[in-house]
């Protein structure tokens, strides 16, 4: 266990002693139940990695794809003459 040194402003001393005084918690206690409140909400709100983003998404098999990537170039030409013909 650590010691740790806090300053705290006017205002934020008027709260904790508010909710020290409302919940009968030592003050240790309600920094420790904030600074697991404040973990629980990082946690939630944390941002994703790109692959996180993408395993959720479902393209099914292939994706958005036409053609296999061995085939990318037929794939091509094929979408390039389909706008062309219009």
């Amino acid at each position: 266990m650590s010691t740790r040194t806090v300053r705290l402003d006017a205002e934020e001393e008027r709260v904790l002693a508010e909710i020290v005084r409302k919940t009968k918690l030592p003050v240790s206690d309600v920094l420790r139940r904030g600074l697991r409140a404040l973990e629980k909400e990082a946690l939630e709100t944390a941002p994703q990695r790109p692959f996180e983003i993408y395993e959720r998404l479902d393209l099914g098999p292939g994706g958005y794809a036409n053609r296999p990537a061995t085939e990318s170039s037929r794939g091509a030409r094929e979408a390039i003459l389909r706008r062309h013909r219009r």
